[in-house]
């Protein structure tokens, strides 16, 4: 197949970009957010072909799965991104030389974004809206997992921008085969930027063979730090959440480290998760105390391998630690410098975590659930960064734009 022509049409569309109104580009989002919930009905029809062809045990199976409320979640961050103001054309500084040039440092489009992502149909829907609101031209490569499911909301997409007269191709959904993503890693010269969403072997994968600059997201090995100070109850609700909301997402909790002074609250500490049938990989000491009360069937002895691991699942490792340094040296060792907590009731404690990990996101006594585009007010987002070039956190529309300098004059030479 010939996917230069799919990029030549991309770049084509880009230039037609800055002749969009902010108020089309609004009218546009929203039409696409009833849209989407007027066709639910088909949506889910081609996502439960895609839900068929995967194990349920498989842990992308839950970030496969559409329902009527998730397609309603996903129609309420579309109307969110059109009521925020775009950044467009914002002028980030300004200044008058001796010489008389104005000189303006002025937000523009990335222009051509590529994402390549697993089996995670709402990303086809939030990344356009994003996208589209900072005028640029998306180029989607999803997995073969989503495939109906993709397809069918960028049918609606595509149906709403013929409706408004907008060019089609601001939005390309590739074919799901392999060779569309090796075509898209190579698509230099058309592709501005290339972001991937998915599992730590995607990211390394196209970081290795991308010829185009990519912007790291997805991967969170996640921590939550119990001190000394801890507050008992804070730390209960915290960490049960932190685990337990939603198993699939890369905020999601997997490892707790305890101080070592309050190994004997651990039977508390975690006996929610007993509950949502939460299997332990507890080191030796935690689990010496956990053995009394934690159910036996989910309460293993975790090896060196359980550190460091993203679990996506109902699974989570217990490691007791001698002090807030010990901790701190675990979470450099292990963390993917996505999203990292401490839960502790002493400032000095909280002020030292919160300065030292190295982290896109820190939290102090809260649920890393938090890290999320649309808690974060920026909408939806494009994905969340863990490295620290452009970008880092959840990406929204500040993130998806670059700058340019803009040089007025009255006949000045350069001598």
């Amino acid at each position: 197949m010939d996917y230069k022509q799919y990029f030549e049409r991309a770049q084509q569309a880009s230039r037609t970009m800055t002749s969009i109104s902010p108020e089309k580009t609004n009218a546009v989002l929203l039409d696409l957010a009833k849209f989407l919930v007027l066709h639910s009905d088909t949506i889910l029809t081609e996502n439960a072909k895609d839900l068929d062809r995967m194990d349920v045990e498989d842990p992308k199976y839950d970030r496969l799965k559409l329902t009527q409320e998730r397609i309603v979640n996903i129609a309420n961050d579309i109307k969110n991104v059109a009521g925020l103001v775009s950044p467009l054309g914002e002028i980030l500084s300004n200044q008058i030389l001796e010489n008389k040039l104005q000189i303006q440092k002025t937000r523009v489009p990335l222009g051509v974004v590529g994402v390549i992502y697993e089996a995670r149909p709402n990303v086809t829907a939030d990344v356009f809206s994003l996208c589209f609101k900072t005028g640029n031209v998306a180029i989607l490569k999803g997995g073969s997992d989503a495939e109906f499911s993709n397809l069918a909301i960028a049918k609606v997409i595509q149906t709403v921008l013929e409706n408004h007269r907008i060019n089609p191709d601001v939005l390309t959904l590739l074919p799901a085969e392999r060779a569309a993503t090796e075509a898209l890693l190579n698509a230099r010269g058309f592709v501005d930027v290339l972001i991937p969403r998915g599992s730590q072997s995607l990211i390394n994968y196209v970081r290795e063979y991308s010829k185009i600059p990519v912007i790291e997201t997805g991967a969170g090995i996640v921590h939550t730090y119990f001190d000394e100070s801890g507050d008992l109850e804070k730390g209960k609700n915290i960490i049960f959440n932190a685990k337990t909301r939603r198993v699939s997402v890369c905020n999601s909790l997997d490892c707790v480290l305890v101080q070592q002074n309050r190994v004997a609250d651990l039977p508390v500490l975690l006996s929610p998760l007993a509950a949502a049938n939460v299997e332990l990989f507890a080191d030796e000491q935690s689990y010496a105390v956990l053995k009394e009360s934690y159910p036996a069937q989910y309460l293993n002895v975790a090896n060196a391998a359980h550190f460091g691991t993203e679990f996506l699942s109902l699974k989570l490792a217990v490691k007791v630690v001698g002090d807030l340094d010990e901790a701190l040296e675990h979470i450099a060792n292990y963390s993917s410098k996505h999203s990292e907590a401490i839960i502790s009731e002493d400032a000095e404690n909280i002020t030292k975590f919160l300065n030292q990990v190295d982290a896109a996101a820190v939290y102090a006594n809260a649920s890393t659930g938090f890290t999320d585009g649309a808690e974060f007010g920026l909408g939806a987002e494009i994905g969340i960064s863990t490295q620290k070039l452009h970008a880092r956190g959840p990406m929204g529309l500040q993130e998806l734009t670059s700058y340019k300098w803009v040089v007025r004059g009255n006949g000045q030479v350069r001598g």
